[in-house]
Protein backbone atom coordinates (compact mmCIF):
# COMPACT_ATOMS: atom_id res chain seq x y z
CA UNK A 1 0.00 0.00 0.00
CA UNK A 2 1.73 3.12 -1.36
CA UNK A 3 2.32 5.88 2.01
CA UNK A 4 1.03 9.58 0.81
CA UNK A 5 4.56 11.54 1.64
CA UNK A 6 3.68 14.13 4.32
CA UNK A 7 3.74 17.93 3.08
CA UNK A 8 6.52 19.85 4.97
CA UNK A 9 5.78 22.50 7.04
CA UNK A 10 5.33 26.26 5.75
CA UNK A 11 6.96 28.98 7.59
CA UNK A 12 4.05 30.54 9.29
CA UNK A 13 4.59 34.54 10.22
CA UNK A 14 2.21 35.67 12.88
CA UNK A 15 1.80 38.90 13.76
CA UNK A 16 0.50 39.40 17.60
CA UNK A 17 1.39 43.20 18.42
CA UNK A 18 2.85 45.86 16.27
CA UNK A 19 -0.03 46.27 13.31
CA UNK A 20 -2.51 48.68 15.06
CA UNK A 21 -0.96 51.47 16.74
CA UNK A 22 3.45 52.58 17.43
CA UNK A 23 4.05 49.91 20.46
CA UNK A 24 3.34 46.20 21.77
CA UNK A 25 5.62 44.97 19.05
CA UNK A 26 5.67 41.24 18.79
CA UNK A 27 6.10 38.95 16.08
CA UNK A 28 5.84 34.72 15.48
CA UNK A 29 7.85 32.61 13.15
CA UNK A 30 7.39 29.09 13.26
CA UNK A 31 8.26 26.53 10.65
CA UNK A 32 7.36 22.93 11.89
CA UNK A 33 8.77 22.13 15.75
CA UNK A 34 10.76 25.29 15.72
CA UNK A 35 9.66 28.70 16.53
CA UNK A 36 11.16 32.09 17.20
CA UNK A 37 9.43 35.26 18.61
CA UNK A 38 11.08 38.29 17.09
CA UNK A 39 10.58 41.21 19.87
CA UNK A 40 8.59 41.50 22.83
CA UNK A 41 7.41 45.23 23.29
CA UNK A 42 4.79 47.41 25.26
CA UNK A 43 1.97 49.98 24.31
CA UNK A 44 1.16 53.18 27.25
CA UNK A 45 -2.53 53.49 27.44
CA UNK A 46 -4.69 56.38 25.70
CA UNK A 47 -7.63 58.36 27.11
CA UNK A 48 -10.16 55.45 26.25
CA UNK A 49 -8.50 52.99 28.75
CA UNK A 50 -8.60 54.98 32.21
CA UNK A 51 -6.66 53.21 35.05
CA UNK A 52 -4.64 51.17 32.89
CA UNK A 53 -1.10 51.27 33.26
CA UNK A 54 0.02 49.35 30.33
CA UNK A 55 -1.50 47.35 27.42
CA UNK A 56 0.60 44.07 26.50
CA UNK A 57 0.23 41.86 23.39
CA UNK A 58 -2.30 38.50 23.46
CA UNK A 59 0.91 36.54 23.56
CA UNK A 60 -1.67 33.36 24.17
CA UNK A 61 -0.14 31.79 21.03
CA UNK A 62 3.37 31.96 22.38
CA UNK A 63 2.29 29.88 25.64
CA UNK A 64 -0.34 27.64 23.61
CA UNK A 65 3.37 26.51 21.52
CA UNK A 66 6.31 26.68 24.12
CA UNK A 67 7.13 23.29 23.42
CA UNK A 68 8.87 24.77 20.20
CA UNK A 69 9.99 28.30 21.41
CA UNK A 70 13.78 28.00 21.15
CA UNK A 71 14.31 31.69 21.35
CA UNK A 72 13.57 35.47 21.88
CA UNK A 73 15.15 38.19 19.69
CA UNK A 74 14.98 41.86 20.72
CA UNK A 75 15.60 43.77 17.56
CA UNK A 76 16.57 47.01 20.21
CA UNK A 77 16.50 48.29 23.49
CA UNK A 78 13.24 50.82 23.39
CA UNK A 79 9.88 49.79 25.90
CA UNK A 80 7.84 49.14 22.52
CA UNK A 81 9.96 45.95 21.76
CA UNK A 82 10.67 45.01 25.64
CA UNK A 83 8.56 45.88 28.13
CA UNK A 84 5.93 42.50 27.80
CA UNK A 85 9.46 40.59 28.20
CA UNK A 86 9.25 40.24 31.79
CA UNK A 87 5.67 39.48 31.62
CA UNK A 88 6.17 36.80 29.04
CA UNK A 89 8.94 35.54 30.72
CA UNK A 90 6.82 34.55 34.11
CA UNK A 91 4.13 32.92 31.94
CA UNK A 92 6.89 30.29 30.53
CA UNK A 93 7.66 27.69 32.18
CA UNK A 94 11.29 27.07 30.65
CA UNK A 95 13.96 29.74 30.71
CA UNK A 96 14.27 30.68 26.69
CA UNK A 97 17.47 32.40 25.25
CA UNK A 98 17.20 36.18 24.69
CA UNK A 99 19.21 37.36 21.70
CA UNK A 100 19.97 40.67 21.47
CA UNK A 101 23.27 43.56 21.67
CA UNK A 102 24.62 44.40 25.04
CA UNK A 103 23.15 47.29 25.74
CA UNK A 104 20.00 46.32 25.07
CA UNK A 105 20.41 42.99 26.96
CA UNK A 106 21.74 45.83 29.65
CA UNK A 107 19.04 47.72 29.98
CA UNK A 108 16.94 44.67 29.44
CA UNK A 109 18.50 43.17 32.86
CA UNK A 110 17.88 46.00 34.76
CA UNK A 111 14.05 46.07 34.36
CA UNK A 112 14.35 41.78 35.13
CA UNK A 113 15.72 42.81 38.22
CA UNK A 114 12.71 44.93 38.97
CA UNK A 115 10.02 41.68 38.78
CA UNK A 116 12.82 39.59 40.39
CA UNK A 117 13.13 37.16 37.44
CA UNK A 118 17.24 36.22 37.97
CA UNK A 119 20.02 34.74 35.34
CA UNK A 120 17.52 34.85 32.35
CA UNK A 121 19.55 32.88 29.47
CA UNK A 122 20.88 35.93 27.60
CA UNK A 123 22.72 35.53 24.56
CA UNK A 124 24.88 38.58 22.92
CA UNK A 125 24.59 39.25 19.76
CA UNK A 126 26.01 41.70 17.02
CA UNK A 127 25.97 42.58 13.44
CA UNK A 128 27.70 39.40 11.90
CA UNK A 129 26.57 37.35 14.53
CA UNK A 130 25.05 33.66 13.05
CA UNK A 131 23.16 31.89 15.21
CA UNK A 132 21.18 28.59 14.34
CA UNK A 133 17.65 27.87 16.26
CA UNK A 134 16.60 24.31 15.00
CA UNK A 135 15.41 24.26 11.56
CA UNK A 136 15.56 28.56 11.70
CA UNK A 137 19.34 30.24 11.07
CA UNK A 138 19.38 33.74 12.20
CA UNK A 139 22.07 36.20 10.60
CA UNK A 140 22.44 39.64 12.53
CA UNK A 141 23.28 43.25 10.88
CA UNK A 142 23.44 46.41 12.32
CA UNK A 143 20.95 49.04 11.94
CA UNK A 144 21.00 53.11 12.65
CA UNK A 145 18.53 54.07 15.26
CA UNK A 146 17.55 56.72 18.00
CA UNK A 147 19.24 53.74 20.35
CA UNK A 148 23.12 52.36 19.91
CA UNK A 149 23.19 48.39 19.46
CA UNK A 150 20.26 48.41 16.89
CA UNK A 151 19.62 44.88 14.87
CA UNK A 152 17.96 43.53 11.87
CA UNK A 153 17.57 40.17 11.36
CA UNK A 154 17.74 37.76 8.51
CA UNK A 155 16.20 34.47 9.10
CA UNK A 156 17.06 31.55 7.05
CA UNK A 157 14.49 28.31 6.78
CA UNK A 158 13.72 25.47 4.65
CA UNK A 159 10.80 27.51 3.06
CA UNK A 160 12.36 30.39 2.35
CA UNK A 161 14.04 33.85 3.79
CA UNK A 162 12.97 36.79 5.35
CA UNK A 163 14.85 40.27 6.27
CA UNK A 164 13.26 42.03 9.48
CA UNK A 165 14.55 45.34 9.41
CA UNK A 166 13.98 46.31 12.72
CA UNK A 167 13.45 50.11 13.50
CA UNK A 168 15.98 52.06 11.41
CA UNK A 169 17.03 54.91 9.66
CA UNK A 170 19.52 55.43 7.00
CA UNK A 171 21.87 57.65 9.57
CA UNK A 172 25.47 58.36 7.33
CA UNK A 173 26.90 60.75 10.68
CA UNK A 174 25.73 58.21 13.58
CA UNK A 175 26.64 59.72 17.00
CA UNK A 176 29.03 56.58 17.61
CA UNK A 177 29.77 55.66 13.92
CA UNK A 178 28.06 52.74 13.82
CA UNK A 179 26.26 53.15 10.28
CA UNK A 180 23.66 50.64 8.41
CA UNK A 181 25.50 47.80 7.29
CA UNK A 182 24.67 48.19 3.89
CA UNK A 183 27.37 45.42 2.61
CA UNK A 184 25.26 42.62 4.63
CA UNK A 185 21.98 44.24 3.03
CA UNK A 186 23.52 43.63 -0.37
CA UNK A 187 24.93 40.04 0.28
CA UNK A 188 21.14 38.88 1.39
CA UNK A 189 19.44 40.80 -1.29
CA UNK A 190 21.91 38.61 -4.03
CA UNK A 191 21.47 35.46 -1.78
CA UNK A 192 17.60 36.09 -2.25
CA UNK A 193 14.97 37.85 -0.30
CA UNK A 194 11.52 36.33 -0.17
CA UNK A 195 9.57 38.83 2.59
CA UNK A 196 10.75 41.88 3.31
CA UNK A 197 9.02 43.23 7.03
CA UNK A 198 10.09 47.22 7.17
CA UNK A 199 9.82 49.89 9.65
CA UNK A 200 6.67 52.19 8.42
CA UNK A 201 6.38 54.75 11.16
CA UNK A 202 7.91 57.73 9.11
CA UNK A 203 6.26 56.18 5.88
CA UNK A 204 3.81 59.18 5.53
CA UNK A 205 6.79 61.92 6.20
CA UNK A 206 8.53 62.87 2.72
CA UNK A 207 12.14 63.23 1.91
CA UNK A 208 15.01 61.97 4.32
CA UNK A 209 15.15 62.24 8.09
CA UNK A 210 17.59 64.04 9.28
CA UNK A 211 20.95 62.76 11.24
CA UNK A 212 20.90 62.59 14.77
CA UNK A 213 24.44 64.85 14.34
CA UNK A 214 22.83 67.65 13.48
CA UNK A 215 21.03 68.15 16.70
CA UNK A 216 23.91 68.33 18.72
CA UNK A 217 25.11 72.55 17.19
CA UNK A 218 21.29 73.61 18.36
CA UNK A 219 21.52 71.79 21.49
CA UNK A 220 25.41 73.13 22.12
CA UNK A 221 23.65 76.60 21.05
CA UNK A 222 20.80 76.95 23.86
CA UNK A 223 22.82 75.71 26.10
CA UNK A 224 25.42 78.41 25.47
CA UNK A 225 23.39 80.96 25.53
CA UNK A 226 21.11 79.97 28.98
CA UNK A 227 22.21 82.64 31.56
CA UNK A 228 21.18 80.41 34.12
CA UNK A 229 20.20 76.77 34.68
CA UNK A 230 19.49 74.38 31.94
CA UNK A 231 16.90 71.60 31.89
CA UNK A 232 16.88 68.99 29.08
CA UNK A 233 14.09 66.31 28.93
CA UNK A 234 15.05 63.45 26.43
CA UNK A 235 14.08 59.80 26.14
CA UNK A 236 15.95 58.31 29.01
CA UNK A 237 16.75 55.26 26.27
CA UNK A 238 17.93 57.89 23.82
CA UNK A 239 21.90 57.30 24.59
CA UNK A 240 22.80 59.56 21.46
CA UNK A 241 20.75 62.68 22.46
CA UNK A 242 22.17 62.21 25.87
CA UNK A 243 25.70 61.99 24.70
CA UNK A 244 25.42 65.06 23.19
CA UNK A 245 23.57 67.22 25.51
CA UNK A 246 26.80 65.79 27.75
CA UNK A 247 29.14 66.89 25.28
CA UNK A 248 27.49 70.36 25.03
CA UNK A 249 27.59 70.77 28.60
CA UNK A 250 31.07 70.30 29.13
CA UNK A 251 31.81 72.47 25.84
CA UNK A 252 29.92 75.14 28.03
CA UNK A 253 31.58 74.42 31.02
CA UNK A 254 28.62 73.16 32.97
CA UNK A 255 28.23 70.34 35.47
CA UNK A 256 25.67 67.44 34.75
CA UNK A 257 22.61 66.32 36.87
CA UNK A 258 20.57 63.30 36.11
CA UNK A 259 17.21 62.82 37.70
CA UNK A 260 14.46 60.41 37.21
CA UNK A 261 14.23 56.90 37.83
CA UNK A 262 14.18 55.47 34.38
CA UNK A 263 17.12 58.32 33.79
CA UNK A 264 19.48 57.56 36.39
CA UNK A 265 19.17 53.91 35.86
CA UNK A 266 19.81 53.80 31.60
CA UNK A 267 22.62 56.44 31.89
CA UNK A 268 24.47 53.68 34.62
CA UNK A 269 23.73 51.10 32.39
CA UNK A 270 25.06 53.07 29.04
CA UNK A 271 28.27 54.33 31.03
CA UNK A 272 29.35 50.76 32.90
CA UNK A 273 28.86 49.15 29.06
CA UNK A 274 30.98 51.80 27.33
CA UNK A 275 27.88 53.48 25.14
CA UNK A 276 27.54 56.81 26.93
CA UNK A 277 30.95 58.90 27.89
CA UNK A 278 30.76 61.35 30.86
CA UNK A 279 33.75 61.39 33.11
CA UNK A 280 32.84 61.30 36.77
CA UNK A 281 33.97 64.60 37.70
CA UNK A 282 31.31 66.19 35.29
CA UNK A 283 28.61 64.44 36.67
CA UNK A 284 26.89 65.68 40.38
CA UNK A 285 24.23 64.98 42.48
CA UNK A 286 20.91 66.46 42.68
CA UNK A 287 21.69 67.81 46.01
CA UNK A 288 24.62 69.30 45.87
CA UNK A 289 23.45 71.60 43.24
CA UNK A 290 22.54 74.44 45.42
CA UNK A 291 26.46 74.43 45.76
CA UNK A 292 27.17 75.47 42.19
CA UNK A 293 26.65 78.34 40.45
CA UNK A 294 23.23 78.13 38.09
CA UNK A 295 25.34 79.34 34.80
CA UNK A 296 27.64 76.02 35.43
CA UNK A 297 24.85 73.44 35.19
CA UNK A 298 22.74 71.24 32.98
CA UNK A 299 19.61 68.83 34.78
CA UNK A 300 19.01 65.85 32.39
CA UNK A 301 15.76 64.09 33.09
CA UNK A 302 12.80 62.55 31.99
CA UNK A 303 9.15 63.99 30.97
CA UNK A 304 9.58 64.41 27.21
CA UNK A 305 6.11 63.14 26.95
CA UNK A 306 4.62 65.51 29.51
CA UNK A 307 3.93 62.47 31.68
CA UNK A 308 2.33 63.46 34.96
CA UNK A 309 4.85 61.81 37.17
CA UNK A 310 8.05 62.59 35.55
CA UNK A 311 10.82 64.21 36.90
CA UNK A 312 9.75 67.18 34.71
CA UNK A 313 6.66 67.66 35.40
CA UNK A 314 7.13 67.63 39.31
CA UNK A 315 9.95 70.03 39.10
CA UNK A 316 7.57 72.14 37.03
CA UNK A 317 4.42 71.90 39.56
CA UNK A 318 7.24 72.41 42.46
CA UNK A 319 6.85 68.67 43.51
CA UNK A 320 10.27 67.03 43.20
CA UNK A 321 11.98 66.41 46.28
CA UNK A 322 15.21 67.88 44.89
CA UNK A 323 15.00 70.14 42.29
CA UNK A 324 12.61 73.26 41.95
CA UNK A 325 12.44 75.71 38.61
CA UNK A 326 12.63 79.66 38.98
CA UNK A 327 12.35 82.32 36.38
CA UNK A 328 15.00 82.79 33.99
CA UNK A 329 16.18 78.79 33.54
CA UNK A 330 16.07 77.32 30.01
CA UNK A 331 13.98 73.89 29.37
CA UNK A 332 15.06 71.94 26.07
CA UNK A 333 12.14 69.51 25.35
CA UNK A 334 14.29 67.42 22.82
CA UNK A 335 11.23 64.64 21.54
CA UNK A 336 8.25 64.95 19.92
CA UNK A 337 5.34 64.14 21.19
CA UNK A 338 3.92 60.90 20.61
CA UNK A 339 0.45 60.76 19.17
CA UNK A 340 -2.22 61.33 22.11
CA UNK A 341 0.50 63.07 24.53
CA UNK A 342 0.69 66.41 23.17
CA UNK A 343 -1.96 67.76 25.52
CA UNK A 344 0.25 66.61 27.93
CA UNK A 345 3.39 68.36 26.95
CA UNK A 346 1.34 71.51 26.41
CA UNK A 347 0.29 71.21 29.78
CA UNK A 348 3.58 71.48 30.74
CA UNK A 349 4.96 73.76 28.37
CA UNK A 350 2.33 76.37 29.84
CA UNK A 351 3.62 75.76 33.35
CA UNK A 352 7.02 76.11 32.73
CA UNK A 353 5.95 79.55 30.72
CA UNK A 354 3.86 80.17 34.69
CA UNK A 355 6.95 80.15 35.92
CA UNK A 356 9.02 82.46 33.47
CA UNK A 357 11.51 79.64 31.80
CA UNK A 358 12.61 79.93 28.34
CA UNK A 359 11.07 76.83 26.62
CA UNK A 360 12.80 75.26 23.47
CA UNK A 361 11.29 72.37 21.63
CA UNK A 362 11.17 71.17 18.45
CA UNK A 363 9.30 73.91 16.92
CA UNK A 364 11.84 76.89 17.56
CA UNK A 365 14.96 75.06 16.84
CA UNK A 366 16.26 71.54 16.06
CA UNK A 367 16.50 70.15 19.35
CA UNK A 368 15.07 66.75 18.05
CA UNK A 369 14.84 64.44 15.26
CA UNK A 370 13.08 61.38 14.42
CA UNK A 371 14.96 57.46 14.41
CA UNK A 372 12.50 56.45 11.90
CA UNK A 373 13.52 56.41 8.52
CA UNK A 374 11.49 58.66 6.12
CA UNK A 375 10.16 57.94 2.54
CA UNK A 376 12.96 57.75 0.74
CA UNK A 377 15.04 56.11 3.10
CA UNK A 378 12.01 53.68 3.37
CA UNK A 379 12.20 52.90 -0.79
CA UNK A 380 16.27 52.80 -0.56
CA UNK A 381 15.77 49.89 1.76
CA UNK A 382 13.09 48.51 -0.54
CA UNK A 383 15.86 49.32 -4.13
CA UNK A 384 18.59 47.22 -2.21
CA UNK A 385 16.70 44.11 -0.86
CA UNK A 386 14.62 43.66 -3.70
CA UNK A 387 12.10 41.38 -2.09
CA UNK A 388 9.76 39.22 -3.70
CA UNK A 389 7.24 40.06 -1.22
CA UNK A 390 6.85 42.83 1.34
CA UNK A 391 4.89 43.19 4.78
CA UNK A 392 4.77 46.81 5.99
CA UNK A 393 4.73 46.52 9.83
CA UNK A 394 5.33 48.60 12.68
CA UNK A 395 2.85 51.42 12.60
CA UNK A 396 -0.82 52.37 12.58
CA UNK A 397 -2.94 51.78 9.77
CA UNK A 398 -2.33 55.29 7.70
CA UNK A 399 1.55 54.37 7.92
CA UNK A 400 0.97 50.50 6.88
CA UNK A 401 -0.93 51.77 3.97
CA UNK A 402 1.35 54.71 3.17
CA UNK A 403 4.13 51.94 3.23
CA UNK A 404 2.55 49.54 0.53
CA UNK A 405 1.85 52.10 -1.87
CA UNK A 406 6.05 53.01 -1.62
CA UNK A 407 6.54 49.95 -2.44
CA UNK A 408 4.22 50.03 -5.42
CA UNK A 409 5.72 52.75 -6.52
CA UNK A 410 9.19 51.18 -6.39
CA UNK A 411 8.17 48.10 -8.47
CA UNK A 412 7.16 45.26 -5.86
CA UNK A 413 3.45 43.69 -7.73
CA UNK A 414 0.46 44.46 -5.59
CA UNK A 415 -0.44 41.46 -4.62
CA UNK A 416 2.83 40.92 -3.31
CA UNK A 417 2.00 43.28 -0.76
CA UNK A 418 0.16 42.34 2.62
CA UNK A 419 -1.22 44.51 5.18
CA UNK A 420 -1.80 42.56 8.06
CA UNK A 421 -3.67 43.10 11.52
CA UNK A 422 -2.39 41.85 14.28
CA UNK A 423 -3.19 37.71 14.72
CA UNK A 424 -3.10 37.38 10.93
CA UNK A 425 -0.81 35.48 9.46
CA UNK A 426 1.40 34.54 6.27
CA UNK A 427 2.64 31.35 5.06
CA UNK A 428 5.47 30.70 2.90
CA UNK A 429 6.32 27.44 0.81
CA UNK A 430 9.46 27.56 -1.60
CA UNK A 431 9.51 31.23 -1.27
CA UNK A 432 5.96 31.75 -2.34
CA UNK A 433 4.39 33.76 0.10
CA UNK A 434 0.28 33.64 1.07
CA UNK A 435 -2.46 34.22 3.69
CA UNK A 436 -2.51 31.74 6.20
CA UNK A 437 -4.99 31.19 9.40
CA UNK A 438 -5.91 33.71 12.10
CA UNK A 439 -5.13 32.81 15.39
CA UNK A 440 -6.09 34.24 19.34
CA UNK A 441 -4.61 37.85 19.32
CA UNK A 442 -5.64 41.01 20.78
CA UNK A 443 -4.53 42.85 24.06
CA UNK A 444 -3.54 42.35 27.85
CA UNK A 445 -4.08 45.27 30.06
CA UNK A 446 -1.78 45.86 32.89
CA UNK A 447 -4.21 47.03 36.05
CA UNK A 448 -2.33 47.72 39.46
CA UNK A 449 -1.20 44.49 40.07
CA UNK A 450 -3.96 42.78 37.74
CA UNK A 451 -2.81 41.20 34.60
CA UNK A 452 -5.30 40.08 32.10
CA UNK A 453 -8.69 41.16 29.85
CA UNK A 454 -9.89 43.68 31.49
CA UNK A 455 -13.60 43.49 30.93
CA UNK A 456 -14.66 46.28 28.17
CA UNK A 457 -17.44 47.55 30.15
CA UNK A 458 -15.10 48.09 33.09
CA UNK A 459 -13.01 50.48 30.73
CA UNK A 460 -16.51 51.55 30.02
CA UNK A 461 -18.07 52.04 33.21
CA UNK A 462 -15.08 54.24 34.03
CA UNK A 463 -14.78 56.67 31.26
CA UNK A 464 -18.99 56.86 32.37
CA UNK A 465 -17.58 57.75 35.62
CA UNK A 466 -14.94 60.34 34.49
CA UNK A 467 -17.54 61.87 31.95
CA UNK A 468 -20.64 62.06 34.56
CA UNK A 469 -20.42 61.17 37.90
CA UNK A 470 -22.10 58.53 39.71
CA UNK A 471 -25.77 59.09 41.60
CA UNK A 472 -26.65 56.20 44.23
CA UNK A 473 -30.37 56.09 44.72
CA UNK A 474 -31.03 53.73 48.11
CA UNK A 475 -34.79 52.50 48.09
CA UNK A 476 -36.02 51.34 51.32
CA UNK A 477 -39.03 48.78 50.51
CA UNK A 478 -41.42 47.43 53.27
CA UNK A 479 -41.79 43.62 52.24
CA UNK A 480 -44.91 43.71 54.68
CA UNK A 481 -47.03 46.75 52.88
CA UNK A 482 -45.46 45.83 49.43
CA UNK A 483 -44.44 49.43 48.45
CA UNK A 484 -41.45 52.07 48.44
CA UNK A 485 -41.61 53.85 51.96
CA UNK A 486 -38.33 56.02 50.64
CA UNK A 487 -36.06 56.65 48.36
CA UNK A 488 -32.49 58.74 49.49
CA UNK A 489 -30.05 59.71 47.01
CA UNK A 490 -26.51 60.75 47.02
CA UNK A 491 -23.88 61.98 44.16
CA UNK A 492 -19.97 61.94 43.58
CA UNK A 493 -18.64 63.74 40.81
CA UNK A 494 -22.23 64.72 39.42
CA UNK A 495 -22.54 68.75 37.42
CA UNK A 496 -25.64 69.29 39.87
CA UNK A 497 -26.69 69.45 43.17
CA UNK A 498 -28.48 66.92 45.42
CA UNK A 499 -30.86 68.67 47.18
CA UNK A 500 -34.15 68.40 48.83
CA UNK A 501 -36.01 69.67 45.20
CA UNK A 502 -34.27 67.41 43.58
CA UNK A 503 -35.20 64.12 46.15
CA UNK A 504 -38.67 64.92 46.09
CA UNK A 505 -38.46 65.42 42.35
CA UNK A 506 -37.25 62.45 41.59
CA UNK A 507 -39.00 60.03 44.08
CA UNK A 508 -42.03 61.15 42.84
CA UNK A 509 -40.84 60.21 39.33
CA UNK A 510 -39.33 56.42 40.27
CA UNK A 511 -43.08 56.19 42.17
CA UNK A 512 -44.95 57.19 39.24
CA UNK A 513 -43.05 54.54 37.47
CA UNK A 514 -43.10 51.87 40.00
CA UNK A 515 -46.83 52.18 40.33
CA UNK A 516 -47.48 51.28 36.63
CA UNK A 517 -45.88 48.04 37.38
CA UNK A 518 -46.28 45.12 38.87
CA UNK A 519 -43.52 43.58 41.33
CA UNK A 520 -42.85 41.09 43.30
CA UNK A 521 -42.04 42.43 46.81
CA UNK A 522 -40.30 39.82 48.23
CA UNK A 523 -36.40 39.15 49.04
CA UNK A 524 -35.76 37.33 45.94
CA UNK A 525 -37.93 39.67 43.51
CA UNK A 526 -35.77 42.98 43.97
CA UNK A 527 -33.88 42.52 40.74
CA UNK A 528 -36.81 44.02 38.73
CA UNK A 529 -37.34 46.82 41.51
CA UNK A 530 -33.50 47.79 40.72
CA UNK A 531 -34.09 47.77 37.05
CA UNK A 532 -36.94 50.32 37.48
CA UNK A 533 -35.60 52.62 39.87
CA UNK A 534 -32.03 52.93 37.69
CA UNK A 535 -33.73 53.01 34.31
CA UNK A 536 -36.73 55.84 35.51
CA UNK A 537 -33.80 57.73 37.47
CA UNK A 538 -31.66 57.82 34.81
CA UNK A 539 -34.36 59.31 32.55
CA UNK A 540 -35.49 61.60 34.96
CA UNK A 541 -32.18 62.86 34.86
CA UNK A 542 -31.44 63.11 31.37
CA UNK A 543 -34.61 65.32 31.03
CA UNK A 544 -33.95 67.59 33.10
CA UNK A 545 -29.97 68.09 33.24
CA UNK A 546 -28.97 66.33 30.22
CA UNK A 547 -26.28 64.49 31.49
CA UNK A 548 -26.18 60.38 31.88
CA UNK A 549 -24.28 59.60 35.07
CA UNK A 550 -23.61 56.48 36.57
CA UNK A 551 -26.51 55.01 38.41
CA UNK A 552 -26.56 52.72 41.35
CA UNK A 553 -29.76 51.35 42.75
CA UNK A 554 -29.95 49.96 46.61
CA UNK A 555 -33.08 48.25 47.81
CA UNK A 556 -33.30 48.10 51.56
CA UNK A 557 -35.68 45.39 52.65
CA UNK A 558 -37.70 46.54 56.18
Amino acid sequence: MATTKKKPAPLKIIPLGGLDGIGKNMTVFECGEDMVLVDAGLMFPDDTQPGIDLVLPDYTYVLEHEDKLRGIVVTHGHEDHTGSLPYLLQDLNNKVPIFSSKLTLGFIEGKLAEFRIRAPKFREVNGGTHVNLGSIQLDFFAMTHSIPGALGVFIRTPQGTVMHTGDFKLDQTPIDGVTPDYAAISRFAKQGIDLLMSDSTNATRPGFTKSEAEVGPSLLAAIKNAPGRVFVASFSSHIHRLQQICDAARTCGRKIVVTGRSMLTNTRVARELGYLDIPEEDIIDAYEINNIPEDQIVVMCTGSQGEPLSALSRMANGEHKTLSMHEGDTVIISATPIPGNEKGVQQVVNSLAKIGCNVYDKNRTLVHVSGHGSQEELKLMLAMTKPSYFMPVHGEAVHLRAHAELARKVGIPSDHIFILDNGDSLEMRNGVVKRGASVESGVVYVDGLRIGDTDPIVLRDRQKLANDGMVTAVAIVSLKRKKIDAIEFSGRGVSFTIDDQFSADASASIMKVIEKGTFNYTSSGTDALRKAVRDSLSNFIWNRMHTRPMIIPVVMEV
